[in-house]
């Protein structure tokens, strides 16, 4: 990690520029609309920095792991034993026929991961490929921060290269929606619920759409339409849906008869990311990879991967596994072992469901052990966080104090990482939309 930078950044911010940076912060990410609530969506006054070559590092390695969960996807979707595995509920599995084999599942993912960057460790806990967020966020702040004046003093003795993703995404949803059939320029809906708190990131999307000469329209579930062949938002046609709703909300919320659902079975709207991509948007994706039964699989480099930025996982039910090269019984082992491990949830997000084993009794350990054994449930061994210092105005005073961090890099087309949301929080549950964390653009540096 760069020490040397972040010690000159902190030496740049008097109280009198630490004050100044984060009014101005503010206004502009008020601006912006970049508040949840009355708090914003950074309050810290530094970016993330990495080296190029630990950058060019993390993407190599992550690129490799992006090529076995896309061997695991074709395998799953060609056996249905396979595909059990991951648990996938009823309606999924109706609705998979329906995706066409020969389009990548994924238009964009994102790998949710702890880098510890100086040592050369890596580890991904969770793959979202269902509905990544963060990429409208990230391209804002990288416009704010730009216009700070301690960046701007940095960048006098540092190379800065900000990570863009909205350009991206663009490209990559309209090369899948050509994959599909489209031959013209889609007109696009930006699909959610309305009342969702990441909304202001839906319109920041869509007004990058829109300066780039699509046509896009932010739509809730329960105002579109299927009539005439097409799937509709009042009088806006959709030929595409950039699908920010999750499908369990969605079938949930509204049955499987929702004009979405129905307009995606007859042919006539391309859903970005599509349903197979719930695959591998489930923790048990990675228990897939992870678990020694389907070593056979993979290749050697992939297996290398998977062992060095996987940490074991396993679904949380009765069996015998391998741990650290010898065999354990699944459960038992667990129960005495709580320190070592977390439960989550097959299919859920924002933290909800969690269980930390090092931050509760051992009753609540196997209480919380056993409902995991009623519902799909993976547990995963423990990682070690990464904390770094970053300075906030606090109190009409400076105060840089350790926040821990998680690199959230994107993939796109399944199949390459381009760019990198980062987290912080001063909890060790790192989620923004919980309360209590920041995001802050991702800098990759070199000293001039």
């Amino acid at each position: 990690m760069p020490r040397p930078a972040i010690d000159y950044y902190h030496s740049l911010l008097t109280p009198e520029l630490a004050e100044e940076t984060d009014a101005l912060m503010r206004k502009l990410l008020k601006e912006r609309g970049l508040y949840f609530g009355d708090r914003p969506l950074c309050v810290v006054l530094r970016p993330h920095f990495y080296l190029e070559a630990h950058w060019t590092w993390m993407k190599a390695r992550l690129d490799i792991l992006l090529s076995a969960f896309r061997l695991a996807h074709e395998a799953c979707m060609a056996n249905a034993e396979l595909r059990a595995e991951l648990m996938m509920e009823d309606y999924e599995e109706a609705l998979l026929p329906y995706d066409q084999p020969r389009i990548p599942p994924w238009s964009t993912s994102r790998l949710d991961t702890f880098y510890i960057a100086d040592k050369g460790v890596l580890k991904c806990v969770e793959y979202n490929a269902e509905t990544p967020a963060g990429m409208g966020y990230a391209d804002v702040l990288n416009e704010v921060f730009s216009q700070l004046e301690p960046m701007k003093r940095f960048a006098e003795r540092y190379h800065v290269r900000y990570m863009h993703t909205l350009g991206r995404l663009k490209d990559a949803i309209l090369a899948v929606y050509r994959a599909w059939g489209g031959t013209s320029e889609p007109q696009i809906g930006i699909v959610d619920w309305s009342e969702v708190p990441t909304l202001n990131e839906h319109e920041i999307t869509r007004a990058y759409f829109e300066r780039q000469g699509l046509k896009a329209r932010l739509a809730d579930p329960r105002l579109l339409e299927y009539r005439d062949g097409h799937l509709w938002a009042e009088d806006f046609r959709i030929d595409m849906i950039y699908k920010r709703v999750l499908f369990s909300e969605l079938v949930h919320r509204m049955g499987q008869d929702n004009a979405i659902l129905r307009a995606y079975r007859d042919g006539a709207v391309f859903i970005t990311n599509s349903i197979s991509a719930k695959l591998l948007a489930k923790k048990a994706s990675l228990a897939f990879l992870s678990d020694e039964a389907h070593e056979g699989m993979f290749n050697k480099q992939q297996l290398k991967a998977i062992d060095d930025h996987i940490p074991w996982t396993r679904v949380v039910k009765e069996r015998k596994t391998l741990y650290g090269g010898r065999t354990i019984d699944l459960l038992p082992f667990l129960a005495d072992n709580r320190e070592h491990f977390v439960l989550k949830p097959n299919d859920e997000y924002g933290g909800s469901g969690v269980v930390l084993g090092w931050e509760c009794s051992q009753e609540g350990w196997e209480a919380a052990l056993h409902q995991a054994t009623l519902r799909p449930y993976v547990v995963q061994e423990r990682v070690d966080l990464v904390e770094k210092p970053f300075p906030s105005w606090i109190a009409g005073a400076l105060d840089i104090s350790p926040r821990y961090v998680d690199a959230d890099p994107y993939g796109f087309g399944g199949d390459s990482v381009e760019a990198c949301m980062t987290r912080l929080s001063s909890l060790s549950l790192l989620n923004v939309t919980a309360g209590g964390g920041s995001i802050v653009p991702t800098v990759l540096i070199e000293p001039i």
